[in-house]
């Protein structure tokens, strides 16, 4: 009986006996598969066909005469005059808008973290043009605001009896400059007000025994709290600024030395028909998204790890 028995319990615990580490995983992200299949399929194919052509001398209008020229597109990308007149014209228009936009989200960041009546309305009017379509604001402020005819700007200094001036002509880069602040200070204000809402209220009263004034409390307290905060907005600000195309093709068109690089990747596309050079000035947009992109997760996880120990 007991030579007959002892296979008989064994059976059961084979039976229950479950699967291997490695295939429960594998069984966890199978539904995931196929949302990651199409992603490399829109995104990253896409993305290796551009490598290729960009070392390519490839003219859309000449389809015969092109020809492998290796690193040569990115050489005159980075040593053509206009083409590095863009690249400076996007570093100078991405650092503006993201410090005039941090300013301005600090600012109103730290209006809307005191209690007075109608906060929740003007938090939502302050939030409504981060809502905006890009081409709709950019349409906003060429024709609302900057048109010298019968824009909103023109008609306050016509009341005051001051002067007319055609704003895009006059100051294009500055123009462009205000619409996007206009439209990305909501978001800083919306990361630096979760960030003052996560301060330790306690370290505000102990301050406030202690002696210190609003000044000293925000200098010592306030900003060394949003520091992470602050990074975290300048950051993904940048990501999108950097590939911002939008408000320079509707407000200027690309003129006046306002051409960033993504705008200058469209006229060598669509206009020059140059396919390589622009795929080359493409990848380097890229590239510097990436990277700045990689500093965003950092400060991300680092927000994360801050919280978690915290909790």
């Amino acid at each position: 009986m007991t030579a007959t028995t002892a296979p008989c319990a064994a059976t059961p615990a084979r039976a229950t006996r479950r699967p291997p580490a490695r295939l429960r995983a594998w069984a966890t992200r199978a539904p995931l598969l196929p949302a990651l299949v199409f992603m490399i399929v829109v995104t990253q194919l896409p993305f290796v066909a551009t490598l290729v052509i960009s070392f390519f001398d490839w003219n859309a209008l000449y389809p015969k005469a092109r020809h492998f020229t290796g690193l040569d597109n990115y050489r005159q990308v980075l040593t053509d005059a206009d083409l590095r007149h863009s690249v400076w014209t996007t570093v100078l228009l991405t650092v503006t808008v993201v410090l005039v936009s941090l300013v301005l989200g600090l600012a109103l960041a730290l209006l809307l973290n005191h209690r007075f009546r109608g906060r929740g309305v003007v938090r939502t009017l302050l939030i409504a043009p981060f809502l905006v379509v890009p081409v709709a604001a950019a349409l906003l402020w060429k024709h609302v605001l900057y048109n010298p005819e019968y824009g909103l700007l023109n008609g306050l200094l016509h009341y005051v009896g001051g002067p007319q001036p055609d704003w895009i002509s006059r100051m294009p880069l500055l123009a462009v400059e205000a619409s996007l602040v206009w439209q990305w200070t909501p978001f800083m204000m919306l990361i630096l007000l979760a960030g003052l809402q996560s301060r330790d209220p306690e370290q505000i009263e102990a301050a406030r025994v202690d002696g210190a004034n609003d000044w000293q409390v925000i200098r010592h307290l306030t900003l060394p709290h949003l520091r992470r905060y602050l990074e975290l907005g300048a950051l993904l600000g940048s990501i999108y600024i950097v590939q911002n195309f939008d408000a320079v093709f509707t407000i200027t068109s690309g003129g006046l030395g306002t051409a960033n690089l993504p705008y200058t990747v469209y006229q060598s596309f669509y206009q020059a028909h140059e396919n390589g050079l622009a795929s080359a000035a493409g990848v380097l947009v890229v590239i510097g998204s990436i990277v700045i992109a990689t500093f965003a997760l950092r400060v991300v996880s680092s927000l994360f790890r801050e919280e978690a120990s915290r909790a």
